[in-house]
């Protein structure tokens, strides 16, 4: 049975048939509809306006004067009204709703019908590390506020007139500054505070290096004395836990041992990480072990960078690599062992592998499947990969004490600085780590540190301050490796970057004020934001163990033991569960796996943001009627990017902008980030009418266009959009008629039913004496 006019599925063009598209106009490769350029301009819908009398007079004088040609002009009418023209800024205002047809596939199931309440990731939501974790959060407000008025204030002290070589001609010591350090935006001379000269003033090393030689040093490692038993347990298990404390060296001495008893004669061997950086810098100290260059039988492969080549038997790589390897061979016959290093850290990519690997070594019996964690929740491992036996490496480990607050600590981060000079001041010798929640919080407690340590005269043994987060450059990060000169102390102060991912010897005593930052997705308003929140039981653990490495230690928790017990969750909420699953869900499409609600995730999200990334597949053409794969779902899938980037890309092919679109944002990909001017303040989002702001940083922050796209929204002091461009409204129904459509313009739109009639101040009457209602009274 053919289907009517009437029930045929809408289409985004990215759907239709070519036929379609009509006469002079093609389908494209993204399902725009592209008109070929020999056919004739729309008209613009800008209205048009009859010329005023003095307009009608000087149009008459050009005529006469041979200037202009009266047959250039046919609407011209010398003895009525002159000449129909089109006003410039004059366009007629379109309106835009959302279009709130649920695809067969969601029927009853989409955004307009089911709660979209964001993830819980608050155990307790009013207990005491919520409200010391929602104080720290103003405080940093606070302090970055007071920051950029500092250098704002600077910046006004600096005279402007920058061409004289020298800014002042009688300077202090060390204050006379270069005029060409001032220009521009760095401001070299003012960067850096005094406790990072204090820190890295000095020669910068590559941390310690070791006497022993390659070989001697594999032998220390404690994995080292369980070789035989390792190799055996991986032949007699097709999926083995390893469990193995950071530093025990699994990750670099797994894939050489599976090496060396002949694995690699039947396919590679792969090893996932979840971090870019480890999987390069573990390839790089595997290769000189292995004892060959970098990329030919060790090699590395990340996200567009492949170091690897045909001799290449042991390959480390992101997560995200294997799954994308699987999308190309669903079988990964390449590979004989495949080993998901730093399980524990649950990242998305890593819980996907976890569903796929468990049905793949059921098809392929000579495949090995190594899962390892740092931490201790193996059961739960072992559990889902059909009760298999966990392999344990014992730790270099020392009792570690564990002190807990009396009372519950409000600032958490003075609280930490407080201990810090405690231990140096009155504990034995032994360095110490003090974990907190990113790089603004560290920079501010350094220069807290470094400040009291001055104030405390010259009497007391020095402080080494060496802060610790990613985005510090490695050989700036080494310095936490060098021990303390004899009668220093070194304070290590970390993101949780030091819980599993580096070993740091020479650690006695553990601050642990009990947060982290975690990315958390809420798919209602399509905000990604960072937020502190409390850490779980088991990275607490993890935490302190950090204190027990190198001998018997402290660790000194900034909350009560009530507080351990019934505000933080026994594990970390996976990443599955709380960030935007657009992507994941396209390639596991892309795989075959429609199903997705039932498929076997260890940690399932929940069904609200599955359906939501469906959902926005569905809107950008990915996904049809029927919730299956389209062409063009196909194509997008290839791109190692987000659904709307792949989308916008495809489009830019068909518009002849692919140059232009490397630096800006489209509609065709990004119609769902739509926003406009709010005639109050700011901006509102089309999707759920919430006030957002151009990011001051923006070229358009001064400029505040009518119609604006966005690429994401961050949540600071304010919801600020960033990677801002305009648009034009009627692009939006154009190019995205499964998510907008143009109002009814003889009914009233929904946004201006939302809008009230607020009257001008009137200081004789009462508020709502204007109204009928009250007159007639």
């Amino acid at each position: 049975m053919q289907r009517g006019v009437e029930d045929a599925p809408r289409t985004n063009p990215s759907v239709g048939s070519a036929a379609a598209a009509g006469p002079g106009r093609r389908l494209g490769l993204s399902g725009i509809v592209i008109t070929e350029e020999d056919e004739v301009a729309p008209i613009s819908r800008r209205p048009l306006k009859r010329m005023s009398s003095p307009e009608r007079w000087e149009a008459k004088q050009l005529i006469a004067s041979g200037v202009l040609d009266v047959r250039d002009y046919p609407q011209f009418d010398e003895d009525g009204d002159g000449m129909l023209y089109q006003e410039e800024g004059a366009e007629e205002e379109l309106e835009i709703e959302l279009n709130e047809d649920e695809p067969e596939f969601l029927q009853g199931q989409s955004r307009f019908s089911i709660d979209m309440s964001p993830v819980k990731i608050f155990k307790n939501p009013e207990g005491s590390l919520s409200r010391a974790a929602a104080l720290q959060t103003a405080l940093i407000k606070e302090r970055r506020e007071v920051r950029e008025q500092e250098q704002r204030a600077m910046l006004d002290s600096i005279p402007k007139d920058l061409n004289r070589p020298w800014e002042d001609p009688m300077p202090d010591t060390g204050e006379r500054h270069l005029a060409q350090e001032l220009r521009g935006v760095g401001l070299s001379a003012y960067d850096m505070p005094e406790w990072k000269k204090e820190a890295y003033g000095k020669a910068l090393t590559f941390g310690q290096r070791s006497k022993l030689s390659i070989q001697d040093q594999r032998q220390t490692l404690p994995i080292y004395k369980l070789k035989k038993e390792l190799i055996q347990a991986v032949h007699d298990n097709q999926v083995l836990v390893v469990i193995g404390e950071t530093g025990s060296g699994k990750t670099t001495q797994v894939t050489q041992y599976l090496a060396e008893a002949g694995y690699t004669t039947r396919g590679k061997i792969g090893c996932t990480q979840p971090r870019r950086v480890a999987a390069m810098s573990v390839a790089k100290r595997v290769a000189e072990e292995f004892g060959c260059r970098l990329g030919e039988e060790v090699g590395y492969a990340i996200r567009f960078e492949d170091c690897t080549g045909p001799e290449t038997v042991i390959k480390y790589m992101t997560d995200g690599m294997l799954l994308r390897e699987i999308l190309v061979d669903e079988n990964l016959s390449q590979y004989s062992v495949v080993m998901l290093d730093e399980a524990h850290e649950r990242t998305i990519h890593t819980d996907v592998l976890f569903g796929l690997l468990k049905q793949l070594v059921k098809r392929r019996p000579d495949m090995r499947l190594i899962v390892t964690s740092a931490t201790l929740d193996a059961e739960k491992f072992s559990g889902y990969f059909f009760n298999c036996n966990i392999f344990t490496i014992p730790g270099r480990t020392f009792p570690v004490e564990i002190l807990y607050t009396k009372q519950p600590e409000s600032d958490y981060l003075d609280a930490a600085l407080i201990t810090v000079l405690q231990i140096h001041l009155t504990e034995p010798e032994g360095d110490i780590l003090v974990f907190l929640t990113g790089q603004e919080e560290i920079d501010h407690a350094c220069q807290c540190l470094y400040e009291r340590m001055k104030g405390l005269g010259k009497d007391v043994p020095e402080l080494i301050i060496l802060p610790v987060y990613s985005a510090l450059p490695s050989e700036m990060q080494s310095k936490i490796f060098e021990p303390a000169p004899p009668g220093k102390r070194k304070v290590v102060v970390a993101t949780n970057i030091a819980e599993a991912s580096l070993t740091i010897d020479g650690i006695y005593y553990v601050i642990d004020p009990g947060f982290a930052k975690i990315n958390v997705y809420n798919s209602k308003q399509g905000l990604d934001s960072l937020v502190i929140t409390p850490i779980s039981q088991a990275s607490a653990k993890q935490r302190a163990g950090r204190a027990g490495r190198t001998g018997p230690g402290k660790c000194y928790r900034l909350y009560t033991e009530s507080a351990y017990r019934n505000e933080m969750s026994p594990t970390t909420i996976p990443e599955i569960q709380r960030i935007n699953l657009g992507s994941t869900v396209l390639n596991m499409k892309a795989m075959g796996i429609n199903d997705l609600l039932s498929f076997d995730f260890m940690d399932p999200p929940a069904p609200q943001a599955l359906i939501s990334a469906m959902e926005q597949l569905y809107s950008l053409g990915a996904l049809d009627e029927e919730g299956l794969l389209t062409k063009l779902g196909r194509k997008m899938a290839e791109f190692p990017l987000d659904p709307p980037l792949s989308k916008m890309l495809l489009a830019s092919v068909d518009l002849g902008c692919s140059d232009e679109i490397l630096t800006i944002a489209i509609t065709a990909g990004f119609f769902f980030h739509a926003a406009r001017k709010d005639p109050q303040e700011g901006y509102r989002t089309l999707v759920e009418n919430q006030p957002v702001y151009i990011h001051p940083s923006s070229a358009l922050f001064q400029r505040q266009p009518d119609w604006v796209i966005y690429h994401e929204l961050v949540m600071t002091t304010k919801e600020y959009m960033r990677e801002v461009t305009v648009v034009d409204p009627k692009w939006l129904v154009e190019l995205a008629p499964r998510f907008y459509k143009g109002a009814d313009p003889t009914k009233m739109s929904k946004r201006k039913r939302q809008e009230r009639i607020e009257p001008l101040y009137d200081r004789y009457h009462e508020p709502n004496s204007w109204r009928l209602s009250k007159r007639r009274a």
